[in-house]
Order: structure tokens, then C-alpha cells, then sequence
């Protein structure tokens, strides 16, 4: 799950959490159905009537969101796709996708099945709507999320990145000309059309007295810009580390600490007034695990001068670890995956460097013109 996120539990086996600012837009819609938009649509009701529908509005929204990104990660599973999880925060959700599709259909399937199940979702809840007149607070649930699936699964259709509708686009783009970068990049620049337009749009409103709706529409357009912008960006690095290995980015410095250390020796010799974040741990000759300041973080500071680095570090084999030949796009994905930022390299139980995030950068930006 990204950094933030609070794990609620799994649906067939995928992983579902909720970032933190989902917790507010809970909060802000719950006070907006209950305060606003239900008192003037239903007149007459108790006012704790309100806040319940209101509350149980805002759940059933997001669940409604839950669904469109199981969609999205059902159909990416039957294409055997492994998907990490979904997180749901506060302008939706996302499913974590772990690879690429192989191909422009199954591209076009995964991204289609969202929207589908939104439209899908509208339906049902429209013909609920007709036969609950009868029964004022179901009928108020069933009109609203009829309304907001119809319009969740059009707006995402809109073809441009990072829309659903941008990985249609993308997925036709590819079936056209048979290169998956080309065609991310026309439905990425698509995105960022959308997004201007959308701000213009905003601009527009805002100069006719629609002050919520002209921010909100410019905040939108503003966020579509800023994703189609950073797929872009990264595009061009993919393509840009095609074919360089970790070898050519690596460190082959590194500070190697004995296993019998005490942490108190290592933080008054090694890391103040230093800029080191890792140690290599050995036993003589022999690497036996890592160390990093997260760990040493984790010892309370009274203990430092009686615990030995062995007692602190990730052992060797619970240490995430790459090869010299290990090409460098691969390692991103890894790092990103495993959520660390630096990397043994090793080859055949032997230290050969060590490969940070800023190591690729400055390899990055010695490559470009």
C-alpha cells in the first residue's frame, strides 16, 4: 500500500486500504449530504435522519469506488496480472497493478472493466430508484449513487491519462501501432489537453460567479495535468535506462561494520557528522545482513550501548538484494515494490556495491543530453 494507508482487509485475496485523507473526505461528505444536499432534494425529515443517510451515503460512495477498482484488478487477475492491493483515498481509489499488460487487448479489457462497472452500478441503482418512491431514505440513496456511478464512469471514460478512458486510448493506440511507449506517450499528451481544457473551463466558471464549481473543476484539471505530466516524465526515464544494467549506476563504496558492534560505537564512529544511511554487517569475512537508520531507529536509545549490531540488522536471508546485470528499470520497480531505498548489489553471496535512489538519479542525469 503507498505510504499513509491503513490496510481494512482482503477480497480475494487483494488487499484493501484506505489513505488517510480518506478519513476527511468521509467527514466533509458526510456533513455535505446531511447539511446541504438532502434537505433541500427531501424536506421534512428528522434532522438525525439527515446525518445517518448522509453517513451511510458517503460509506456506500466509496464502496460503489471499491467496486470500480475490482474491476479493474478481476480483470487484470484473469489476464494473470498479479495485483499488490487497492487503495482508496481522496479523489477515489487505485489498484496497484504489479506489471505491465503483455498486450494492447488485455490493456484495453483492464482499463474498460472500471468505468463498466460503474455505468453497470448506475443502472441497477436507477431501477431501484424507480421502485423505492415509496420509501424516502432508500429512495435518496438509490437516486444519488445512480447519479454519481453514471457520472464516475463517464468522467472516467474521458481519453487521456490517468483516466480509465487514457488507458482505452492507450490500449487502441497500441493495437494501431504496435509500440506500448508511443502510445502512452499520444494518450498521456491527450491527458494534458483534457487537463488544460478543464482548467480553462474552471477559469470560466470562476469569471461567471460559479466560485465552487469553477475551483473544483480548475483543482481537477490541475491534478490531470500533474499525472499525465509525471507519465510522461515517466516514459521518457524508462526509455531513457533501456538497456543499462546496475552495475554501470552502483556504488562499489561501502562501509562495512562488524557484527559484534554496538550500536552506540557505530552511531558515535560511523553516522554523526556523517551523511551514511547504511552498513554492510559481516562476520570476519562474510556478509551476514544490512543495517539501516529505520533499524537503529527501532532500538530504544538506553539500549544502543548494550545491543550489537547482529541483534539490530535484516539478516542475509530477509535481505532484498540485486546483481551487478540486474537492468536498472527493473531495480526502480523493485525498490518501489519493496519500499526501500537502497540496495545491496551482490554476486554469488559477495558484496559488490551498493545502488541508492540518488545513485540513479545522478546516473539519470548523466545520461541526458
Amino acid at each position: 500500500m503507498p505510504r499513509q494507508s491503513l490496510s481494512v482487509g482482503k477480497i480475494f485475496g487483494i488487499s484493501v486500504g484506505v489513505d488517510l485523507s480518506w478519513f476527511l473526505v468521509m467527514a466533509m461528505l458526510t456533513w455535505t449530504f446531511a447539511v446541504g444536499y438532502y434537505p433541500a432534494e427531501f424536506k421534512n425529515w428528522p434532522a438525525a435522519e439527515y446525518w445517518i443517510v448522509g453517513g451511510v451515503t458517503a460509506i456506500l460512495l466509496f464502496g460503489c469506488v471499491l467496486l470500480h477498482e475490482l474491476g479493474h484488478s478481476f480483470i487484470a487477475l484473469h489476464f494473470n496480472i498479479p495485483v499488490k492491493g487497492i487503495t482508496l483515498f481522496i479523489f477515489g481509489g487505485i489498484s496497484q497493478i504489479s506489471e505491465e499488460p503483455e498486450s494492447a487487448s488485455s490493456e484495453f479489457w483492464i482499463a474498460i472493466a472500471g468505468p463498466a462497472v460503474s455505468l453497470g452500478l448506475a443502472g441497477v441503482l436507477g431501477l431501484l430508484a424507480l421502485v423505492a418512491t415509496g420509501v424516502s431514505p432508500l429512495l435518496a440513496l438509490a437516486k444519488y449513487l445512480a447519479y454519481a456511478n453514471a457520472l464516475l464512469g463517464i468522467f472516467n471514460l474521458i481519453p487521456g491519462f490517468p483516466l480509465d478512458g487514457g488507458g482505452v486510448l492507450m490500449a487502441i493506440a497500441w493495437g494501431i501501432t504496435h509500440n506500448r511507449h508511443r502510445s502512452i506517450l499520444i494518450a498521456a499528451n491527450v491527458g494534458r489537453v483534457v487537463a488544460y481544457l478543464l482548467i480553462l473551463l474552471g477559469v470560466y466558471q470562476l469569471m461567471n460567479g460559479s466560485l465552487f464549481n469553477g475551483l473544483w473543476t480548475a483543482f481537477i484539471g490541475w491534478f490531470l495535468l500533474d499525472a499525465s505530466g509525471g507519465e510522461v516524465q515517466h516514459e521518457k526515464i524508462k526509455t531513457l535506462l533501456a538497456g543499462h544494467k546496475t552495475s554501470e549506476a552502483m556504488s562499489r563504496s561501502y562501509t562495512a561494520i562488524q557484527a559484534d558492534t554496538t550500536l552506540q560505537f557505530l552511531i558515535d564512529h560511523h553516522i554523526l557528522g556523517s551523511s551514511q544511511r547504511s552498513f554492510i554487517v559481516e562476520d570476519v569475512d562474510k556478509v551476514v545482513g544490512m543495517l539501516t537508520l529505520h533499524q537503529i531507529s527501532e532500538i530504544p536509545r538506553e539500549k544502543w550501548p548494550e545491543t550489537i549490531v547482529s541483534q539490530a540488522m535484516l539478516p542475509l536471508d530477509r535481505l532484498k538484494q540485486i546483481n551487478p546485470e540486474t537492468g536498472l528499470w527493473d531495480v526502480i520497480e523493485k525498490m518501489d515494490q519493496d519500499g526501500v531505498n537502497q540496495l545491496p548489489v551482490m554476486r554469488d553471496g559477495q558484496i559488490e556495491g551498493m545502488l541508492t535512489r540518488e545513485d540513479i538519479i545522478s546516473f539519470i542525469r548523466r545520461l541526458q543530453p
